[in-house]
């Protein structure tokens, strides 16, 4: 599933992604649009991130994300997740230390795909070759 994710899912939308190149998702939106993918930042200011127009709010988002990635702290990554099933994701990324086992089993309910406590870059790295 990792693997599909990673070279199948088109568009990632990126919530918590913001134009501060020193933050984590940010780093991670910019490795998964060198890899051809279609980025969207969700982060309250709105602006756009690294080319790409920003939204406020995943339900601003025109279109069904692929995967939506979740760079918000633990607390706030239930409401994301529950966000993702409404907008028709079809799959949610927790990274590394975003971690809530109710919201997961909501989206796994749901019928998305969950990949929890993990790096993109590091799962990339470790599955190379499609």
């Amino acid at each position: 599933m990792i693997r599909h994710l990673l070279h199948e899912a088109g568009t990632w939308v990126f919530v918590g992604l913001g134009d501060d190149p020193q933050r984590t998702a940010y780093d991670q939106a910019q490795r998964i649009q060198a890899r051809g993918k279609k980025i969207i930042p969700v982060h309250p200011a709105g602006r756009p991130v690294l080319g790409e127009p920003g939204y406020t709010s995943l339900a601003e988002v025109p279109v069904e994300p692929d995967v939506v990635a979740v760079y918000r702290r633990s607390e706030f990554a239930g409401q994301v997740v529950d966000e993702a099933i409404a907008a028709g994701a079809k799959a949610v990324w927790l990274p590394i230390g975003v971690i809530d086992e109710a919201a997961a089993q909501r989206a796994l309910d749901a019928g998305l795909d969950v990949v929890m406590d993990r790096c993109p870059a590091v799962e990339w790295a470790l599955r190379r070759n499609p």
